[in-house]
């Protein structure tokens, strides 16, 4: 059997994809492909030939006058998969002509440039990752681009997010990342809508600075645009992953009407753009639960940074209060230990909703004594990153400054 051959495994009858050592997998004529055990097999039948499979561009496009211009820089993800409908084979595909091939209202919207920056899943990323896509919008924008749109895995999506909304210093353009939480072989995929709403928000509004484009809901109306430090993947599946916390959208934008309705007043960049791309490498990310040992805590000893997820307001379990609980006075000392040896130790909160007060309660007290920084109300991730960005270029000023509001991180009043 080769791909794309009309086959009937047991009961089920359509084209096959291809075959590991454990499972058979048929495309049916739903679109959805199943995979059956080689175990189960009862009978196997090919019904026809299948067509040599090929993969074929658009028609090349030519620049419209009068419409805006905007790069497409792609990470990965499926927002750029590409499906072959006869065999079920995916592919990633990065030419402009394919994206208006699978997404014609694109270019109706804007003049496309399209540029692969790296195909990888998004979990694999790291700090580099982010000075490459630096590297690639900076010099889009160079080169006139209105609008750029990241395409990009939703995994770390948001880790993403809040790393170039420092590194792109008063960006004078919106730049949008984008994912897609359904590949474009299936029905309810959600690439095209993100994409198109991205566009229509980049031609449409005054924005400049990073941000999130993606669905509000699980139907095809709504994508909001969302703050690059406050939204986080809290589902891992629904197209409506994606919560802005602590804050606001930015816009909402309707996608059959493509209007814009603005949640949060813009401010527009009053200073020269600059990319400001170092982050230290050595800055970890550690969850305060029940049981953790001071071992776990001193594993960081070397480290220039720690953002601890504490629980509540800010808390880690440090009290000493009868046998079962004797090692816990030994994570406060860790703690201690490391901000001794120079680590900036930061405290975010694990309830991710609301924001971190450690005069509350005598644990916090106890942790703010030692020297542990309070995150506000950012969420974990973001001050991570943050963390990481002012150790490699404020270095003298990061304690100061990680409290402080840069980039729209923290709020004094938390209006959602």
């Amino acid at each position: 059997m080769k791909p794309g051959d009309k086959v009937k495994i047991n009961e089920y009858e359509g084209l096959f994809v291809n075959e590991t050592e454990n499972a058979v997998f048929v495309k049916l004529d739903n679109g959805y492909n199943v995979g059956i055990s080689k175990d189960k097999i009862k009978s196997k039948k090919k019904l026809g030939e299948g067509k040599k499979f090929e993969i074929k561009h658009g028609k090349k496009l030519k620049s419209k006058k009068g419409l805006p211009n905007i790069s497409i820089l792609h990470t990965g993800g499926t927002i750029a998969s590409k499906v072959d409908y006869r065999t079920g084979s995916v592919f990633s595909s990065f030419e402009p002509e394919d994206l208006v091939g699978m997404f014609p209202e694109l270019s109706e919207i804007a003049n496309l440039n399209s540029k692969l920056i790296s195909n990888m899943w998004s979990e694999d990323m790291n700090f580099k990752h982010y000075k490459l896509m630096a590297k690639a919008i900076k010099e889009e924008v160079s080169n006139g681009a209105n609008g750029i749109i990241l395409t990009h895995g939703t995994d770390t999506l948001g880790y993403t997010a809040a790393a170039l909304a420092f590194i792109l210093d008063n960006v004078p353009v919106p730049v949008l990342v984008v994912g897609a939480q359904r590949s474009s072989d299936r029905g309810s995929s959600d690439a095209g809508m993100n994409l198109i709403c991205a566009a229509e928000f980049i031609i449409k509004s005054d924005f400049a600075g990073v941000a999130i484009c993606m669905h509000s809901e699980s139907g095809d109306k709504i994508c909001d645009i969302m703050p690059a430090c406050k939204t986080r993947k809290m589902h891992s599946s629904r197209r409506d992953a994606f919560t802005v916390v602590n804050d606001l959208p930015i816009a909402s934008i309707d996608y059959n009407t493509k209007e814009i309705k603005f949640h949060k007043e813009l401010h527009k960049p009053q200073e020269d753009f600059k990319v400001i791309d170092n982050l230290e490498e050595n800055v970890g990310l550690l969850k305060m639960y029940p049981g953790i040992r001071p071992e776990q805590i001193k594993s960081f000893r070397n480290y220039k940074g720690l953002v601890l997820e504490g629980t509540g307001l800010g808390h880690a379990p440090i009290n000493s209060i009868d046998e079962f609980t004797k090692s816990n006075k030994d994570n406060l000392k860790a703690i201690k230990e490391l901000i001794d040896s120079g680590c900036v130790v930061v405290m975010a909160t694990q309830t991710l909703y609301g924001r971190v007060n450690m005069n509350v309660y005598s644990t916090g007290r106890d942790l703010l004594s030692i020297g542990v920084i309070s995150a506000e109300d950012m969420l974990p991730e973001t001050a991570f990153v943050k963390l990481a960005w002012l150790l490699a270029n404020y270095p003298k000023e990061v304690k100061s400054l990680i409290g402080k509001n840069l980039r729209g991180e923290i709020n004094k009043r938390i209006k959602a």
